[in-house]
């Protein structure tokens, strides 16, 4: 059933209201997908993880849970990361995702997230740098894996190259626990949204980034964060009055008299002048 945009905000602020153990991982990012475009089902996506938990139940009865996770998404619902097109927004639009079969690590790792949850898998976000990944316990211990390479293992030694090469030191690229400490689920959404926000700043698309950055501080309502750049979408956009609103919110939040907020304020009032 379609929602609209505001059906959409008030999910995502019900979301920003649970506590972190509670906070809905899967249905706060069909919130985010719908708040983008909110013509459009998400009933497809959920019927994708039901379909996902199904199959990995039936691979768990005699595959480990890190190769049950791989064959069941990445092999038999061919989930994938896009080589192809890697810019594309629809790789970070969660119901785009599971309609294509294929998007960005982070957005993959949601479907693995949830249906091995629901599978009674013990499963973690990794905010690896540059490179997000999930971390399956084990009977041998924790593995990770990679949701843009179909859920295939990584390696610790690959781990550690690739932590050198995103530029950690070399005292912590080579700590396993520092590499695959567990993310929160929210943040694991929020970093999506800052993605988002990053890629249409970058694009041009003011509108865009402006919502997913809304995203951002109705998911995570004590953060003043998300308004300043709420403040600079609206500033690129020439609204200066709402841009003066979002600021007002970053310093009330913030509960500073000076700072970034202020001193943004001081030019946009500049510029309203």
């Amino acid at each position: 059933m379609a929602v609209t945009r505001r059906q959409a905000e008030d999910a995502l602020a019900a979301a920003g209201r649970a506590p972190d153990g509670r906070f809905p991982l899967y249905e706060a990012a069909l919130s985010c997908a719908l708040h983008e475009d909110s013509a459009r089902d998400a009933d497809a996506a959920r019927r994708l993880v039901d379909e996902a938990q199904e199959r990995l139940r039936r691979r768990l009865v005699g595959e480990r849970p890190d190769d049950a996770l791989g064959e069941a998404l990445g092999g038999d619902l061919q989930l994938k990361g896009d080589l192809l097109t890697p810019h594309d927004p629809a790789n970070a639009d969660l119901i785009a995702v599971c309609d294509r079969r294929r998007g960005l690590s982070i957005a993959l790792g949601l479907i693995y997230l949830e249906a091995g949850r629901r599978a009674g898998l013990t499963l973690a976000g990794v905010d690896f740098p540059g490179h997000f990944l999930l971390r399956v316990e084990t009977g041998e211990g924790p593995v990770a894996l990679d949701p843009f390479s179909g859920g295939a293992v990584v390696m610790p030694s690959e781990l550690t190259r690739r932590a050198l090469s995103a530029g950690l030191m070399p005292g912590v690229g080579d700590r396993l626990d520092a590499l695959m400490a567990p993310a929160g689920d929210r943040q694991i959404v929020l970093r999506l949204q800052s993605l988002i926000f990053a890629r249409a700043m970058r694009a041009g698309d003011h509108e865009g980034a402006e919502r997913a950055a809304l995203r951002r501080g109705l998911i995570d309502p004590g953060d003043p964060c998300p308004w300043l750049d709420v403040a600079t979408a609206r500033e690129a956009q020439g609204r200066l009055t709402g841009a003066l609103e979002a600021l007002h919110q970053a310093k009330t939040l913030s509960g500073l008299a000076a700072g970034p907020a202020e001193w943004a304020s001081l030019r946009v009032r500049r510029r309203l002048n």
